[in-house]
Parts: C-alpha cells; sequence; structure tokens
C-alpha cells in the first residue's frame, strides 16, 4: 500500500535499492516460506502467555490466503510459498495443545482485486467481488476449520449490504457448525463499527480509560508503528512488559478484553522478543489472574486518590480486586474508592501469604500498610494486586 498506491518515497526507493527491476510484489509469494513454522511451539508460546483466545491473520488485504483456499486460485500458502496449509496446522496444534478458543481474521475487501475495484468505480452497486470471493472464503473458513471467533477487517468504505454481512452473519449464528459458540466483532461494513457486533473494536488501539456499556476489545501491537514484522525495529518500539500489564489493567477494568498482536516472520517464526513479551505477560497472569479471569467492571473502574490504581470484581468471590502499578515509596497505599468496614474487611496482597493491616478513613477510603520485602520477594515485578473483602 505505501509503496504501490501511496508511493511513499522511503518505500519506493527501499524497493528500488534492494529489488531487482520490475519486481512486483507478486514475486514476494515465492519468498514467503515458513521453513521454521512449527505450530506446536507456537501454541505453547501462546499458552504461555494466559491468552485465552487466538486469532490469526488468515488473510489481509492483499488477498493471499493462508489456507488453500479454491477462491484464491495460485495466491495462497498451499500453492505458493510454503506449500503447507498454516490454518489448519495452527487451529490443530492449539486444539491438541491447549484450551484457548481458536479465532480466525478475514479482511473483507482486497487492496488491488481488479473485480472490488471496477465495483468501487460502480459506487457498489455491483456485487462482482462479496458474492465471487470474499463471501465464499468466509463461508469456506468456518466450515472447514470451524473459527470461534470471526474478526472481520477491512470494509473498503462500502456498506454492509455490499457485503450481505447480516445474510452470512445470519448463517453464522444459525446453521454454522459454530452456531453455538461463536463470537464476532463489529467491523461488518461502513457505519457498522462501534456500533453493531458482539463486542465492539471501535478503531486500533482503542483504549478509553472508562467504563463502555457493551463488550469491547482493546486491539493494539507490541511493536508500536507496525502489526506486520520489521526487520529495522528497534529495541525501542516494542513495548515493555510493565506497558503491557499497564494496557490489560486499564482494559479489563473498564470492561474489555486485550488482544496483543504480533507479527510473525516470513520463515514462520514467533521473533524472541515477541515470545519474551508473551511470556512476561503469561508469568504475571499466573500470580494475578485472580483479579483480571472472570472479572467484571466495578463501580469505579480507576482510584480517584491515587493514580495507576485500577479496580475488577471477582463475582464468585465477592472480592474488589485493587491493581497498583507503582509501589509506593511510602510503604503505604491510600485507596480513595473502597468503603472499608471495621472487624469484616481482610487485604491480602497477591502471592504473600498473611493479610495486610489497614485504617478507614472516615466514611470513604483507606490506607494499607504493604509487606517490606525485598525485590527478591516480590510476587511479580510489575503490577500488583490487593484483594480486598468485605468492603463497599
Amino acid at each position: 500500500w505505501y509503496w504501490q498506491k501511496e508511493k511513499r518515497e522511503p518505500y519506493v526507493r527501499f524497493m528500488e535499492a534492494n529489488y531487482p527491476p520490475g519486481f512486483s510484489y507478486e514475486d514476494f509469494g515465492p519468498l514467503f516460506t515458513a521453513e521454521f513454522f512449527d505450530p506446536n511451539q507456537w501454541a505453547d508460546i501462546l499458552k504461555a502467555s494466559g491468552a485465552k483466545y487466538v486469532v490469526l491473520t488468515s488473510k489481509h488485504h492483499e488477498g493471499f490466503t493462508l489456507w488453500g483456499s479454491k477462491y484464491s486460485w495460485n495466491w495462497n500458502a498451499v500453492d505458493v510459498g510454503p506449500k503447507r496449509d498454516l490454518v489448519a496446522e495452527l487451529a490443530t496444534a492449539v486444539r491438541n495443545r491447549t484450551d484457548l478458543r481458536f479465532g480466525l481474521y478475514h479482511s473483507l475487501f482486497e487492496w488491488f482485486n481488479p473485480l472490488f475495484l471496477e465495483d468501487a468505480t460502480n459506487v457498489f452497486k455491483t456485487r462482482k467481488f462479496p458474492t465471487s470471493k470474499s463471501l465464499p472464503e468466509l463461508y469456506e473458513i468456518v466450515t472447514k476449520y470451524k473459527p470461534e471467533i470471526i474478526w472481520s477487517d477491512g470494509n473498503g468504505n462500502a456498506p454492509d449490504t455490499y457485503w450481505n454481512s447480516t445474510g452470512f452473519l445470519a448463517w453464522l449464528y444459525n446453521d454454522s457448525p459454530v452456531r453455538d459458540t461463536v463470537v464476532t466483532n463489529d467491523r461488518w461494513g461502513a457505519g457498522s463499527i462501534c456500533r453493531h457486533g458482539g463486542f465492539y473494536t471501535c478503531s486500533d488501539h482503542y483504549n478509553p480509560g472508562h467504563l463502555l456499556p457493551h463488550k469491547w476489545e482493546n486491539c493494539m501491537t507490541v511493536d508500536r508503528q507496525s502489526w506486520g514484522y520489521r526487520r529495522e525495529a528497534q529495541l525501542d518500539d516494542y513495548l515493555a512488559a510493565e506497558d503491557l500489564v499497564k494496557q490489560l489493567v486499564e482494559t479489563v477494568s473498564c470492561g474489555g478484553n486485550l488482544l496483543m498482536n504480533i507479527g510473525p516472520t516470513h520463515d514462520g517464526r514467533i521473533a524472541v522478543v515477541f515470545e519474551e513479551r508473551l511470556r512476561q505477560v503469561g508469568a504475571w497472569l499466573e500470580v494475578n489472574g485472580g483479579a483480571i479471569y472472570g472479572t467484571k467492571p466495578w463501580r469505579a473502574q480507576n482510584d480517584t486518590v491515587t493514580p495507576g490504581v485500577w479496580y475488577t470484581f471477582s463475582p464468585r468471590e465477592g472480592t474488589v480486586n485493587a491493581i497498583f502499578l507503582n509501589w509506593p515509596a511510602s510503604g503505604t497505599l491510600q485507596l480513595g474508592e473502597p468503603q472499608a468496614k471495621l472487624g469484616d474487611t481482610q487485604v491480602k496482597l497477591t502471592g504473600y501469604k498473611e493479610l495486610l493491616k489497614w485504617v478507614a478513613l472516615g466514611e470513604k477510603g483507606m490506607v494499607i500498610a504493604l509487606p517490606r520485602l525485598t525485590p527478591k520477594q516480590l510476587p511479580c515485578q510489575w503490577g500488583w494486586a490487593l484483594q480486598l473483602m468485605d468492603v463497599n
């Protein structure tokens, strides 16, 4: 897109300097080799991240499908490049080795598909592209791979009537093999985003910082600048573990899910820096998962007195979780929101055995004495969770 459509100078220059004259985008097909792709290893890394679902990009806006689609002849991973059905391999590995839900991303439109461009020229009064390519592919991936999340994207500024989104979704929820378990997002045509869908995505990197009335998802990237893999990326371009924990905590407090994107390499690897980030978040969740999984938003999302404190509520245990992102130098943490009850309220630091001492502040608020711990004794390195039992 940057090279061929927008003709951005750095991209044009890079292609001229590093590829033979006349090299086309299609010539990248055979160079996508995936020789190191090990779906079992991927599944193990995904499991170690503490994630509950995974979404694979089955086809992006350039139309190349990671499965041997009969609607994408000679422009798919079985006919060209890896010569493997990457969707099937990952689906099998995830289902055999983890309890993650398996989902698929699928782009409705394709930047340079002549049929789409023709329909666009006709102001979408003709529907050659969705009937011959996009819709058949959607039916194909659902029937073949039974994904439990369909993450649609790329409406190409065309309305849902052009895509026949309601027709497809009616089939998906009533007659498809995943009708009882599937969930969908909100990108099904111009004007549907943040208005229609099982969960809202609203925009990329969406993190409103307040409670939304509808289930939503913050889809964001570990590499701040790209959804794909960038060979020239610098270490600073990647979010650190504490940044990711912060995103996760803020998102869940406000009723959202976090979809953390990583870009694999052309030879099929999850780069070591991405693997490390995934495992770091997983290690954090191993300690603090009780404040994240199965929680609901509390009456307050963040604290009114101390910044960097976010709340969740565990309905099963009836506990309020206060997750604080900065360990106070004073050794005491002041919370403005909870109403403690003398003799009843108990406070625990997740990953630490003993109950913590606290004092109430008038009608609302409390000061909690944190244990004195060496860095080695801390339950985790970034972000700590307090369980407040029996508070109003």
